[in-house]
Parts: C-alpha cells; structure tokens; sequence
C-alpha cells in the first residue's frame, strides 16, 4: 500500500491543476503572498506548464511594481526573481550536460526594467528551455514524418508521453485527447521563443512553416535537403524570418545552382539586393557543379552583395575547380568584412595560382581588389589536397592577410619543401606585429629538418600561442629543436601527437626543456616514449606552474614510473586539472586503491588511468 500524501502535498497538487486549468486570474497574487516556507515549497514542485503559465498570467505592469517596491516589500522583488532561478533548475535537470555550457545573460539588468516584455527574455533560462523543448518535439515529429507510411498532417503529429511528462502534462485531466499533446500546440504556445531551431528535411514544408509564424529564428540548421519541395519549405521559412535571421546552415544536403539562387534570393530583404547574414555554412553536402558559372548568379549576388557576412564555410562540399574559382573571384571583388573562410576538406589543389595571377595583374595596372582577405582573421583549408607547388601560391595570399588569426592547412602533402616556401611568409610575421595565434600543420608529409626549421623561425613570434604539428614522421632528432623552441616562444598550446619521437627523443627534449614552461596544455601521445615518457612527464609537472592539462597516453609506460608522477604531482604548486595516461595499460590502477586518488581538482581526479590492467605478456618498446 503506497505512502498516504501529506495535507501540504494534496495543496501543490491542487494548486498546481488550478493553475495548468482554472481561469482564477488572482491566482497570481494570492500565491505571491504566500508564506516563504509554502512558496518555496511550491516553486520547487512545480511543473514547467505551471510555472509557464503562472508567469504567463502575471502583467508586464505587475512585474515592474514587483521592482520597483523591492525596498518596501524585499519579498514581491525576490520572488519574481525566483522564476528565472526555477526555469534553471528545470532545464539543467532536464538537459544537464547542455546546461553545463550554458550562461545566460540576465535581460533584467541589461535592458532594464522599463523595457521588459514577458515574451522576449531572449537570453534567459525560461526563453532557452522552451525553445529546447520545442527543439525536442521537432524532432520526434521528424522521426514520425519520415516514416513511409506517414499520412497525416504535421501539425496532428502526438508529442511522446515522456516529452509530455517533462513539462508536467500528467497532471492534465482532460484526456488524451488534449490539444496539449500536438505538435501543433507546442509551436503555437512555444514558437515565439525559439531563437536556434534544427529542422530535418522532411519538416522543410509549407505546414510547419505555418505552425512556426510566431518565430523570430536568428539561427537555423537544415538538414538534408535535396528535393525541390523542401527547397520551397526552406525558401518559406528563410522568408518568414528575414529580418532576424543571422546564421545560416546546410548539412547533408545535395544543392543545385536552382535551389541554390533560389534559398539566397529568399534571404534579401524585400526591395532589396542586401541581406543581414553573418554566418553562411554549407557543410558535408553536394554543390552540383555547372559548366556555366553565371548559373549560380543568385550565389554570388549573396556573397557580393552582403556587407554583414563575416563567416562563409563550404566544408566538405565536393567544390569542382569552376566553381572555387568563381566564388574566389568574387570575394576578392568585394569589399565584404568576411572574417571566417572554411574551405577545408575540398580537392583545389591548383586554385591558389589564380589569386597569384589575380594580385599579379591588380600591382601592375595599379588597380585595387577587395577587402574580404585584409579583413579575413580564420582561414581553413584542411584537406585540400595542395601540394608543393601549392604552397609558393598560398605564401601569396597570407600576405595579403594582416589580420590572420588562425590557420589549418593540416591534411595537405606538401612536405618539406611546400613548407620552406611558407617560411618567409612566417619570417616576415615575425618581424611585424603579427596577429597570428594559432597554427596547425598537422599530417603535412614533413620531416625533422623542415620542421626544424618552422620552428625557428617561429621561435619569436609573440602573438602565437598554440602550435600543432601532430601526425608528422618526426623521428627523434625533433627533440632537440622542439625544447629550443619552448625556450623561446610564447606557444601555450602544443600538439605533438604521434610524431614518432620515441625514447631518444623524449630524451632530449627533455635535456633542452627550459626551466620555466610556458605552456598550460600540451599533447605528447602514441609517441613511443615508454619511461622517458615518464621522465619528461614529471619534469613538466613541475617546471611548467601554468600547465592545466597533459596528454601522455599510448606511450608504453612503464608501472615503475607512476611512483616518479606521484611524487612530482606532490612537490607541485600547480594548476595541472587533468594528467592522461590511457592507453598505457602497464598503469592500470583501480579507482579505489589508485595512488593518484588524492590529486584532485574541481572535485575530479587529476589524474586519467587506464581502464583495463596491464595484460600477460611483457613490456616491450618494440612490439
């Protein structure tokens, strides 16, 4: 027999129906004037419909006076400051790890008070978790809608009971009929908080371009859009939201030159050829290419004609050289403030040369080109196949970038002598005030003797604060020019991942390791190093009082050296947060006899051990 409720309890539950049902609209009053012990009582049990709908019925007039009096009655101000502390608690337990990396601005003291409107906390928890219960609702609608035998309208779609007892709809005693469970309710009672929504292709409709009229998107994800009447559904709804909308972007979809203008077009502000997006992505998708570039006029009237477009991102879009170049083309003949250019993962190789030509020519006829590369401070171009012969032409281009802030040409073969040709572009840099922050060469084919020499002319650079080279066959004799390196630069953030150091190298880059490091996170993994690894493990934990973190796994070591690591994590005065040895099954250690139990920061172990023991057969650096 189930525990009898206390009379305190059947009160919440009563009052708790009476507000997700009565029309009583003193309701609002009465349970401000609550005593503090029952209201607390009843903020914390209250389900998110009630609590919505009690806010709801409470007057923008009411909530200022509420303020306003707070030195008369410090508990009428307090307690409309409860709401944003219980929407709080009600998303982080609904989605903790998201609410983890969440902090809202509080719209309260930023706008002031005169000028809050209950339906715009754009910014605060109560905004954020209806719009991420709409997202929810969205996408189990999605899952349904693709289904073969799906017949119906979108809007009659049925919310799962789960995503309904979320916002306390079991408490409802009206049925399961209730206009609650559609999906149509949830966007008409919640639309006008979404702000970011993420829409699969078969939700790219008329309908729920209907269902979402009460939306004022700044952001929106499209995924998987290929057919012209999702075009249609994503034109709609790019139209609808024309004068808030900021960014925009495309996963998984196949575009041709029609869809394209036709999506770029519905993003012009009416009577205009201008728009107001900032962040344009069209990523892991097909840009079906045509012989005639003029095809795609709507395209490039979007990128010329955008004044606001800081991001521009054609990751991983099957790009064909025609059609590089055409957008290249018109970039550079713009006076855009484009700061982010992601073209990585796309095979150009050979599409730098035509920029060199086109720079040529401009010095000669003393004619001007555009501003998109001055202003540009991300440049991505991962995976793009450039070769040494490349590299000469993008030495060019980053010239032409004095704002450069970070760089990724990793994943490209243009091995040592690519690299040398990108040196003098570093050397000059040096000598300037240069911007340049953070840089990754990773699996470029290079050797030592080109990396040495990156690394010195690197060495004085001061804005750099994060370098990677990973996944390059080093050998050991990097050792010795990477610890020179450390003693001269500013670099923060090395990633020296599997560049086949092995025990000489971490010998001598520990031998070179100057006796103040600068750096606060450092990946030294699969690199062979065995106890040498261990060695310059211990040597960082104390001579870098800045590192917060330290990747050491898949490196052989050996259990003797976890004493060495122990007695080095005492003696340090540091700030390490997360030392990681997996990977090294030799320091196995069960979590509750772990020598590294008692380093902790942040209520976490410091220290990351392997999962598995140490297996039969023995230690071998050569295996």
């Amino acid at each position: 027999m189930g525990k009898t409720p206390s009379l305190l309890t059947l009160c919440i539950e009563a009052i708790t129906t009476e507000i997700i049902h009565g029309n009583n609209h003193h309701l609002e009053e009465y349970v401000f004037e609550l005593p503090s012990d029952l209201y607390d009582c009843l903020f914390v049990q209250l389900p998110p419909l009630a609590l919505h709908k009690l806010q709801k019925h409470l007057s923008p007039t009411y909530c200022i006076e509420s303020i306003r009096d707070g030195c008369k009655n410090g508990r009428k101000r307090g307690r409309y400051g409860d709401f944003n502390t219980a929407w709080k608690r009600l998303y982080m337990t609904r989605w903790p790890e998201t609410g983890n990396q969440i902090n809202p601005v509080d719209h309260l003291t930023e706008k002031g008070v005169v000028e809050f409107e209950i339906e715009s906390h754009v910014s605060e928890w109560h905004q954020m978790y209806w719009e991420a219960h709409l997202q929810d609702c969205l996408d189990k609608a999605a899952e349904e809608a693709m289904l073969p035998s799906f017949e119906r309208c979108i809007s009659d779609i049925k919310i799962p009971d789960d995503i309904m007892e979320y916002i306390g709809h079991k408490r409802c005693i009206c049925g399961s009929t209730c206009a609650y469970s559609e999906l149509s309710y949830h966007c008409q009672q919640y639309g006008c908080y979404a702000r970011c929504l993420r829409l699969q292709s078969t939700l790219c409709v008329s309908e729920t371009c209907d269902l979402l009229k009460g939306s004022k998107l700044c952001s929106l994800v499209l995924r998987r859009i290929k057919l012209e009447v999702h075009v249609y559904g994503a034109c709609k709804l790019l139209s609808q939201n024309i004068e808030t909308l900021s960014s925009l972007d495309f996963i998984y979809c196949r575009l041709s030159s029609t869809s394209l203008n036709a999506i770029c077009e519905s993003l012009f502000t009416r009577g205009t050829q201008t728009h107001g997006v900032k962040s344009f992505s069209i990523k892991v998708s097909s840009i079906l290419e045509s012989h005639d570039v003029s095809s795609f006029s709507g395209f490039l009237s979007f990128l010329s004609s955008g004044r606001s477009l800081c991001s521009l991102n054609l990751c991983d879009t099957c790009l064909g050289p025609n059609f590089t170049k055409t957008v290249l083309d018109t970039l550079l003949d713009v006076s855009s403030g484009l700061s982010v250019l992601d073209l990585s993962e796309n095979n150009i190789s050979g599409w730098l040369s035509n920029i060199t030509e086109r720079f040529s020519s401009c010095v000669s006829s003393s004619s001007k080109i555009g501003k998109s590369l001055w202003s540009l401070r991300v440049l991505n171009l991962r995976g793009n196949n450039l070769q040494v012969e490349d590299a000469s032409s993008l030495k060019y281009c980053l010239l032409q970038m004095p704002n450069l802030v970070c760089l990724d040409i990793s994943e490209n073969p243009i091995k040592d002598p690519g690299l040398r040709s990108l040196i003098p572009y570093f050397l000059e840099v040096s000598e300037r005030d240069s911007l340049l922050f953070d840089l990754n060469i990773n699996s470029c084919e290079l050797s030592c003797n080109g990396v040495a020499e990156l690394l010195r002319s690197l060495a004085h650079m001061k804005a750099l604060n994060v370098l990677s080279i990973a996944n390059n066959d080093l050998g050991s004799e990097v050792g010795e020019p990477l610890g020179m390196f450390l003693d001269k630069s500013c670099v923060k953030v090395l990633n020296i991942e599997d560049i086949d150091l092995g025990l000489a190298g971490f010998t001598e880059l520990a031998k070179h390791l100057p006796e103040q490091v600068k750096l606060i996170d450092i990946n030294i993994s699969k690199n062979r190093g065995g106890i040498e690894c261990s060695a310059l493990v211990s040597k960082l934990i104390l001579q870098a009082s800045e590192l917060v973190r330290l990747n050491a796994g898949y490196n052989f070591i050996p259990s003797e050296s976890l004493v060495d690591i122990c007695s080095a994590l005492k003696l340090s005065k540091g700030k390490l947060e997360q030392l990681d040895l997996t990977g090294n099954p030799a320091c196995y250690q069960p979590t509750q006899a772990s020598i590294f139990a008692e380093f902790q920061k942040h209520g976490r172990l410091v220290v990351i051990c392997p999962t598995l023991p140490s297996p039969v057969a023995p230690y071998d650096d050569d295996v």
